[in-house]
């Protein structure tokens, strides 16, 4: 699949790190370096426009090693870009550790996966199938 892209920034295109990754890096593009505090959330530009086709969504997900090792990830997990969307990518940062974290320009802030989704059309009704599960959730299987 081919996707238009600009790319206004000084860092690479979004990339797949590994031949099997699902995902492609993606980096910050800063004037300066940003640090984000204890509890504090950040937009993060990246300089990068895209136009994915109909029938296709861009998910903007965190990196599971700033995660782990930093306590870094993206807010609205996954974040969406529709395919009508134009403006530039942003990424909204949080920061759930105890320390402050400094991103600088190129840093990989995030991994970006492309995936077709489906439009659906609701179809009102009274009732719904009965099943055995039923209306149990939220951990009505036990631990």
């Amino acid at each position: 699949m081919i996707v238009k892209i600009v790319n206004q920034s000084n860092n690479v295109l979004p990339a797949y790190e590994t031949i099997l990754s699902a995902g492609m890096d993606i980096r910050a593009s800063l004037q300066e370096a940003v640090t984000i505090k204890p509890m504090e959330r950040v937009l993060i530009p990246t300089g990068l426009f895209i136009e994915l086709g109909a029938g296709y969504e861009a998910q903007i997900r965190p990196r599971s090693g700033l995660a782990a090792k930093y306590g870094i990830t993206v807010l609205n997990t996954p974040g969406t870009v529709d395919a009508d969307y134009r403006g530039e990518i942003k990424v909204i940062l949080i920061n759930l550790s105890t320390q402050e974290f400094t991103i600088k320009q190129g840093d990989r802030i995030a991994q970006m996966i492309v995936a077709k989704h489906e439009t659906i059309t609701w179809e009102l009704v009274n009732e719904l199938k009965e099943t055995t599960r039923g209306a149990g959730g939220f951990g009505h299987t036990g631990k």
